[in-house]
């Protein structure tokens, strides 16, 4: 066993895990952040994607313990009480989800887009959230959720 401290959506946390436990399950399994999801399990499908000191990073490619003493941000971090993140805001207003599944990879990961280009073309957004798969929406209510964040959506 390892011991491991991380500051997880603000709170510094500290838990004994097994050497080899992946930080996706450290979050839903022991923290009990269910929002992460596990898609793969392979890093192709971008449901596990989380902030680490401020970087989107696929949960399912990092120990537990890689991330110690790290700032881990979860799509349960993002919004400030009961107001959503403009991200969390833009997938509602755009219908940017059908399923659910994928959204709060494609959040997590659109957060880092923003955060690095705060008003990316459409081709910037789909190349940002390309790590991400979804296979109910068909990209383009995302993008124009990521678009309604930035506030860069066309008014027409």
């Amino acid at each position: 066993m390892a011991q491991v401290t991380l500051t997880v959506n603000g709170k510094q946390r500290t838990a004994e895990v097994e050497p080899r436990m992946l930080l996706v399950h450290f979050l839903r399994e022991q923290l009990m952040l269910t929002g992460t999801h596990v898609g793969c399990d392979t890093s192709q499908c971008g449901a596990c994607t989380v902030l680490v000191d401020g970087r989107s990073a696929k949960a399912c490619t990092l120990f537990a313990v890689q991330a110690d003493g790290s700032e881990v941000t979860t799509i349960e971090g993002l919004a400030d009480g009961d107001a959503l993140h403009p991200l969390q805001d833009g997938f509602w207003e755009e219908h940017g989800l059908q399923c659910g599944y994928c959204t709060p990879g494609m959040i997590m990961s659109a957060v880092n887009l923003l955060n690095d280009n705060p008003a990316p073309s459409e081709a910037e957004i789909r190349h940002g959230l390309d790590g991400n798969f979804c296979r109910c929406t068909g990209y383009q209510h995302i993008v124009n959720a990521v678009q309604h964040a930035a506030g860069t959506a066309s008014k027409e």
